[in-house]
C-alpha cells in the first residue's frame, strides 16, 4: 500500500500503526477520532494533583531508559510505616503504547492514591524496532535499579555522602519498603510480570523481595484455537487480527507458532514447566469477554496445577482491559463498578502480602 510520503506500507495494524518498507514504524494514531484522548500523552506534574505528583526520570543515561514515577500524597502522621512499591510494565502487544497515555495516567494515579503505594511504570522498548525479549529484559533492568536504590539506602556511606540519583530521587522513593515490592502489568504487560518474577526467582535481587504479582487481563495466548478467541466479540481497539498481527511483530521470526513464544504462553509447550519456577503469590485479574479469556484462565488453572499461589478474580460482561478506557467507564455504570471492584481487589491484595 503506498503512503503520502512515498514509502510503501507493509504491514498496519489498523489505528495504532504502520511498518514501511524502509523499515520506519509510524505510530500516529488513525482510528475514531474520539478514542484519540486515551492515546494522548500527560505530561509529568511534579506538584500534588488530585493527591498525586508524577515525574518522569531517566534511570540508565547508556541507553536512556525511562520511567514515570506516580507518588501518593501522604502527611507524616501516615508514614509510621514505609510504602509498598509497584513496578508497572505497559501494555500494547510489545509493540504500542507508552506509561504516559492517559489511558494508563487516570487510572494508575487513582490506584496510587487509594493504595497508597508508589508506582514507577517502565517506559518499554518496542517492536518491531525491539523483538521479544527485549520488553522483558528492560523489565528485569528496571527491577535491578530498584535493587540498585534499596542497596543505596541501607549502605552506609549513603547516609553521609548522597550520590547524585539519591538526591534526584527524593522524596519520590525516600518512603519505599524495598521488602514490598509488586510487579503489576495489563494486557502484554501482565505477561511481562510473570516473565520477569520467574527470571528473578533465579537472580539475585537482595534486599529487594518481590511479594506479588498483580497481572491484569494479560496477553496470554496459544497457537492452537482457544474458544474465547474465536466466539468472544472484537471491540475497537481489540480485534483477532490486530492481535494476530502484533504477535506477529514482536518474536523474531513468525511462525505457525508464534503464539507458544515462553512469553506471549507462559503455560505453553516453549515454556519452562511452572512447577520448576520461584514465583511470588498472583492476582489474575480476567474480563469475560476477553479474546483471551480461556487462555488466562488455563493459566491460572497450570499455576494451580504446579502447586503455585494464584487469585482469579473476574470481571462479567466486560471486554479486554476495560478498566483502563476513561471512555466507557464514564457512560457505563457497570464498568464503572467494576473498576472500582477491581482497584478494591488490587488495594486488598497488597495489604494482604
Amino acid at each position: 500500500m503506498a503512503s503520502t510520503t512515498g514509502k510503501n506500507i507493509v504491514e498496519e495494524v489498523s489505528g495504532f500503526l504502520r511498518v514501511y518498507d524502509d523499515g520506519t514504524v509510524d505510530r500516529t494514531w488513525t482510528g475514531p477520532p474520539q478514542a484519540q484522548v486515551l492515546m494522548n500523552p500527560v505530561p509529568p506534574h511534579e506538584e500534588f494533583i488530585n493527591g498525586v505528583a508524577t515525574k518522569d526520570l531517566i534511570i540508565d543515561p547508556n541507553n536512556g531508559l525511562k520511567v514515570r514515577i506516580y507518588l501518593p500524597e501522604t502527611t507524616e502522621d501516615q508514614l509510621t510505616n514505609k510504602l509498598p512499591l509497584l513496578l508497572h510494565f505497559h501494555g500494547g502487544g510489545y509493540c504500542i503504547t507508552q506509561p504516559d497515555w492517559y489511558m494508563y495516567y487516570h487510572f494508575y494515579t487513582r490506584l496510587v492514591r487509594e493504595a497508597r503505594a508508589p508506582c514507577v511504570s517502565i517506559y518499554l522498548p518496542l517492536a518491531p524496532e525491539h523483538k521479544l525479549p527485549a520488553q522483558s529484559d528492560t523489565a528485569l533492568a528496571s527491577l535491578m535499579w530498584i535493587r540498585s536504590l534499596a542497596l543505596a539506602e541501607s549502605c552506609e556511606c549513603e547516609r553521609t555522602h548522597e550520590s547524585a540519583e539519591a538526591k534526584e530521587r527524593k522524596p519520590w522513593l525516600m518512603d519505599v519498603d524495598f521488602k514490598r515490592v509488586f510487579l503489576i502489568g495489563d494486557s502484554a504487560g501482565g505477561n511481562i510480570v510473570h516473565d520477569v518474577a520467574a527470571r528473578a526467582g533465579c537472580t539475585d535481587i537482595e534486599p529487594v523481595r518481590l511479594v506479588g504479582g498483580l497481572i491484569l487481563c494479560p496477553g496470554f495466548l496459544r497457537s492452537t484455537p482457544i474458544k474465547s478467541y474465536i466466539e468472544n466479540e472484537e471491540t475497537p481497539v481489540l480485534t483477532r487480527d490486530m492481535v494476530d498481527k502484533l504477535m506477529d511483530l514482536a518474536v523474531p521470526e513468525p511462525s505457525p507458532t508464534t503464539k507458544d513464544h515462553p512469553i506471549i504462553s507462559p503455560m505453553g509447550p516453549q515454556a519452562p514447566p511452572l512447577a520448576g519456577l520461584k514465583l511470588p503469590p498472583m492476582l489474575v485479574a480476567v474480563a469475560e469477554e476477553d479474546l483471551m479469556r480461556d487462555s488466562q484462565l488455563e493459566y491460572c488453572e497450570a499455576m494451580k496445577d504446579a502447586g503455585k499461589e494464584v487469585e482469579i478474580v473476574i470481571f462479567d460482561g466486560l471486554p479486554h482491559c476495560f478498566y483502563v478506557n476513561k471512555i466507557v467507564i464514564e457512560l457505563d455504570p457497570k464498568a464503572a463498578a467494576e473498576t472500582r471492584r477491581l482497584i478494591e481487589r488490587i488495594v486488598d491484595f497488597i495489604r494482604s502480602h
